[in-house]
């Protein structure tokens, strides 16, 4: 062999060496990649299932993709079926749903999903692990059950929805009357994580705030006789938000460690007792309060119309609430029990469940009377 036809074969191998080297670092850099959200030190959500294709003529593929976070508990689980079918009828846009639920419910849940009014919806089922609330949450006896634990899910956009840039969270006692494109297009100021309807200047608390005393104010949340809430220097007089619908910038979340954040003042609150023992809403609120402490955008308030699930919903003229563009439920009387209001409006999007498990409340005991 001659002394050219060596140096030829040298060079082949030195290149194809080079090759699988670089096919090496490659695929561990590709690892490193998907890791980068998964390996946050966060466990426990995993996805059960994932229905990726919506038929043709409902969704055009061209479209962003709109996450739609929503957590759905066996004893509620008629309401997150009349949020998403609400959402679903009112849009064309591009929605993938996000169902945030148990591991004991998703059989029950897939069940339900798989109805004919509810087969083009393209959705991913995400249990929770409870354990990711141990040492995070304290139990009053005094409250019993009340506290539960998918209620935090919110906490966790960015692990829910690992490559979306930007998502939508809501509770599962609303309806959405207008396109939910429109709230995903909410801008959020630079800097700004997420945006929520306060509850000083919403439309709806217009309505009821005589006699509301402090439970629109930072003061109904927390405990400012404690000296860790005095040194964040927040006035308590700050008018607070409700943190049942907002609309999250997920890049900004995590480069501001929100998550993280947020279970550092649930630990916090384990040890010390922050919150105020008067809790004016959600124990979910109070630290998305702290850590959102004037570092917020807001939302149309008539995208989170509230005070159904009150006697305060009463007041509300039928125009108005046909006017809303998301109606909310919050409160003790939900739309699927005896005494909320505008029970009809919800019902107009609630779809039996074709296992039996869940009913109306006021529909067992209408057919009672009856007999």
């Amino acid at each position: 062999m001659s002394f050219r036809k060596v140096n030829i074969v040298i060079l082949v191998l030195a290149v194809a060496l080079f090759l699988l080297v670089l096919h090496h670092n490659f695929l561990g850099l590709s690892s490193l990649l998907r890791n980068e959200v998964s390996d946050s030190g966060i466990v426990g959500l995993q996805p059960v299932d994932f229905i990726p294709n919506a038929p043709e003529q409902a969704v055009d593929g061209r479209q962003e993709e709109i996450p739609v976070v929503i957590a759905a508990s066996e004893d509620r689980l008629g309401g997150a079926i009349a949020a998403i079918n609400s959402i679903q009828h009112n849009t064309r846009s591009n929605v993938i749903f996000y169902i945030v639920t148990l591991n004991s419910t998703a059989d029950h849940l897939r069940s339900w999903l798989s109805s004919s009014t509810l087969k083009s919806i393209r959705y991913k089922i995400v249990n929770f692990d409870t354990k990711l609330l141990e040492g995070k949450v304290k139990k009053d006896p005094d409250e019993g059950e009340s506290i539960k634990p998918l209620t935090f899910a919110r906490f966790y956009l960015p692990i829910l929805v690992p490559g979306a840039k930007k998502a939508i969270y809501m509770d599962d006692d609303v309806i959405v009357q207008g396109d939910i494109l429109a709230l995903y297009n909410t801008p959020l100021k630079p800097g700004h994580a997420a945006a929520f309807s306060e509850d000083c200047d919403s439309t709806s608390t217009k309505v009821v705030i005589r006699g509301a005393g402090n439970q629109y104010n930072y003061i109904g949340y927390l405990d400012y006789k404690k000296e860790r809430i005095r040194k964040l220097s927040m006035k308590a007089s700050t008018c607070s938000f409700n943190p049942g619908v907002f609309v999250a910038n997920l890049t900004e979340w995590k480069k501001q460690n929100i998550t993280n954040q947020l279970e550092k003042w649930m630990k916090l609150n384990v040890e010390e007792g922050l919150y105020s023992r008067t809790l004016a809403g959600s124990i979910t609120t109070p630290p998305l309060l702290i850590v959102f402490y004037q570092q917020h955008s807001t939302i149309d308030p008539m995208w989170n119309v509230r005070h159904l699930g009150s006697s305060a919903g009463k007041r509300y003229s039928p125009q108005f609430v046909k006017a809303a563009k998301l109606l909310h439920w919050n409160g003790h009387f939900k739309p699927w029990g005896r005494t909320a209001s505008y029970t009809d409006v919800w019902e107009k999007w609630y779809i039996p469940d074709p296992t039996g498990k869940f009913s109306l409340i006021r529909r067992h005991v209408e057919i009672s009377n009856i007999k």
